[in-house]
């Protein structure tokens, strides 16, 4: 069994293999039903020939014996019907020759044979080399006979042959039965010859093939392998590798162009890996330089804030706005700050052993203003054991993903569940708001994304928060995915490994909806659609 799995191992990767192997199977079955073709025509041939050529013989000869048997019985003398037998088969033998053309077997018939009349045959050739079908046939009919048979000899020999009957008329004795047995000993060694030579022929046919199959898919699928190694390379960054070139053929052809891809893939990263360090560097950088003077207009603002009730009512109002904007303003600053330490890779973690549990719950008592402003309880299922991890960031996660929640869940209460197992933690935050449109869940950790820009939000976000918790989460080696569906809410599970130099491969908690969920979401969606190609035809 594990050969055959390793076999079929072998097969689904190996296309040179696949090739030889089609190659061997097809040529072999063509070459064998060729073969048997010309052997059996070959065969055929060679015993029809014989055939012909020993009717022909059988034919004169058993005429002669007609006739010397008439002769010897009319002489003078009244001769025996020993001699006349005799004298029949020594005449036959005599035409046989030395070369041994055919041996003779006369034989008594059925109706005479229990006189004890005698019965010859030349070269000890036994008896039972003629079947009873076919004496019994001889002795019903007047004309020629013919069968093949095995030839045994009275000394243990045996010789395939064609045997030829007819009966001979004794007077005043009855009828003989004349046999005349041809071997074929020598048609039978050429066909073992010619079958040899053509096994022989095929088997060289069937190498020769395979050989040159093996030969032609060596020179072709080694560039391609070149090409595709070169292509992995590539893939893993190493942007200098490049596939020789020789020759002028389709191959040449194919590793120039890879090449030339190459080279431009190149070029095109180095251009956007400038860009982007530009763009990086200049993020940083205004960043950094906006800190002093907004520090300034901050203290300005804190001044005027303080002092809103000396003011009129558009004055005062205007020193909240711009008490409240700049406060955004500095949180904005400050991710951008947290991205570009992300982006330079220098953000680092400060692993402390801690209850995620009572973080999350310290977590929903720092938003507790939000959330009693949003009227959105929380509610808390679960528990797992301590982990290290960096406190301040995790927080962050949480923070984010219970404010979002608040948010977007119209009030309704949030649901946190934390699960574990023997490799990880996890927490999923789900809402029951408006949820996300098909393809959305793979958008919303992108920089600056909204689900809903012409929304109306309450509390100000900058469209950083998802896009830092992700990297938060990374920086922890795990996870931060997320699910959900138009009028069923949306679910965040952060999954965070208890071991961080073990890469995870599953989460202790699911997210997404049951199968019969799944289909009610389906039917809505597709409800949906009708409507709105009902509205559109309208």
């Amino acid at each position: 069994m594990k050969f055959f799995y390793q076999f079929k191992q072998s097969w689904n990767k190996s296309l040179s293999l696949r090739i030889i192997s089609t190659t061997f199977i097809v040529s072999t079955v063509l070459v064998t039903i060729i073969g048997l073709v010309l052997i059996n025509r070959v065969s055929t041939g060679i015993l029809s020939a014989k055939e012909s050529s020993s009717l022909t013989e059988a034919s004169s000869a058993i005429n002669e014996a007609q006739k010397v048997v008439t002769a010897t019985d009319t002489g003078a003398g009244e001769p025996t019907l020993s001699v006349v037998v005799d004298t029949a088969v020594t005449a036959l033998a005599v035409r046989a020759g030395q070369s041994g053309l055919y041996d003779v077997l006369f034989l008594a018939s059925s109706e005479i044979s229990k006189q004890g009349l005698p019965e010859r045959g030349t070269n000890l050739v036994s008896e039972n080399s003629v079947s009873n079908e076919l004496k019994s046939r001889v002795e019903q009919t007047d004309k020629l006979l013919w069968a093949y048979t095995e030839i045994k000899y009275l000394d243990g020999r045996n010789v395939p042959g064609l045997v030829v009957g007819a009966p001979i008329q004794i007077n005043n004795v009855g009828t003989y039965s004349l046999f005349l047995l041809f071997p074929l000993d020598k048609e039978e060694e050429t066909i073992g010859i010619i079958r040899s030579a053509v096994l022989a022929t095929g088997i060289f046919l069937i190498f020769g093939l395979l050989i040159l199959v093996w030969y032609l898919t060596r020179s072709v699928l080694a560039p391609v392998r070149k090409t595709a190694n070169a292509a992995e390379k590539l893939r893993m960054g190493l942007l200098n590798e490049r596939v020789p070139v020789s020759g002028e053929d389709d191959l040449a052809i194919l590793a120039g162009s890879f090449n030339s891809m190459a080279a431009s893939i190149q070029q095109q990263i180095g251009q956007l890996e400038q860009m982007s360090r530009l763009q990086k560097r200049f993020v940083s950088d205004v960043s950094h330089e906006l800190r002093t003077p907004l520090t300034t207009v901050r203290m300005a603002a804190d001044v005027l804030y303080e002092s809103r009730d000396q003011y009129t009512g558009e004055t005062a109002r205007a020193a909240e706005l711009l008490s409240t904007q700049i406060e955004r303003f500095e949180i904005l600053l400050s991710q951008l700050l947290e991205i570009s330490r992300f982006d330079a890779g220098v953000a680092d973690l400060s692993l402390t052993s801690i209850n995620i549990k009572d973080l999350i719950e310290k977590t929903a008592d720092s938003l507790s203003n939000l959330l009693a402003k949003q009227e959105t309880p929380v509610v808390i299922t679960g528990t797992a054991p301590n982990i290290d991890l960096d406190q301040r960031r995790i927080e962050r996660v949480l923070r984010n993903l219970i404010s979002n929640a608040s948010e977007y869940g119209e009030g309704k209460p949030i649901e946190v569940e934390i699960g574990s197992d023997d490799d990880a933690i996890a927490v999923v935050v789900k809402d029951k708001g408006a949820g996300l449109k098909p393809g959305e869940s793979s958008l919303v950790f992108n920089r600056f994304w909204r689900a809903d820009p012409a929304r109306a939000r309450t509390t100000g976000g900058t469209g950083l928060g998802l896009a830092i918790a992700l990297e938060d989460a990374r920086l922890h080696s795990g996870w931060l995915d997320a699910w959900g569906a138009p009028g069923k809410g949306t679910m965040f599970r952060l999954t965070l490994p208890r071991n961080p130099e073990k890469s995870l491969a599953k989460s202790p908690l699911s997210i997404g909806v049951g199968d019969d969920e799944k289909l009610e979401l389906d039917m809505t969606a597709l409800q949906e659609l009708l409507m709105s190609e009902q509205k559109k035809n309208q």
